[in-house]
C-alpha cells in the first residue's frame, strides 16, 4: 500500500490517472502532450504509477495504450476510508446522545 500512496502523492500522476480515467486507451504520446514536460519524464510518472498497480499498459502494434487500473485506490477506500467513517459515526453519535442529554436536563 505505501507505493499507492507513493504514487499518488504526485500532482503530475494523479493528473495522469485523471486522464486515463477520462480517455481509456491513450498512448504514451498522446498522455504526454498533455504535459509540459518531456516524455521521458512522463514515462518515469508512469513507471511509478504502474509500478504501484495502478496504470496497466497493451501493445498495440507499435504504441502502448494505456489503462487507468481503479483496483489499489478501491482497496485504499475499503481500508481507510470504512474504517474511518465507521470512527465518525460512533462520535458523532456520542456528541447526538450527549446534546440529547443536555436537552433533557434543560427541561
Amino acid at each position: 500500500m505505501d507505493s499507492i500512496f507513493q504514487a499518488l502523492a504526485h500532482e503530475t500522476r494523479r493528473t495522469i490517472l485523471d486522464l486515463l480515467r477520462e480517455h481509456p486507451g491513450l498512448t504514451v504520446g498522446q498522455l504526454a502532450s498533455h504535459f509540459d514536460v518531456s516524455r521521458i519524464a512522463v514515462m518515469n510518472h508512469l513507471g511509478v504509477l504502474e509500478k504501484a498497480g495502478l496504470v496497466a499498459s497493451e501493445k498495440d502494434r507499435r504504441s502502448r495504450r494505456l489503462y487507468l487500473n481503479i483496483m489499489p485506490i478501491q482497496l485504499i477506500y475499503d481500508r481507510w476510508t470504512d474504517d474511518y467513517s465507521g470512527h465518525w459515526a460512533e462520535r458523532l453519535a456520542s456528541i447526538k446522545y450527549a446534546a440529547e442529554q443536555a436537552a433533557k436536563e434543560k427541561k
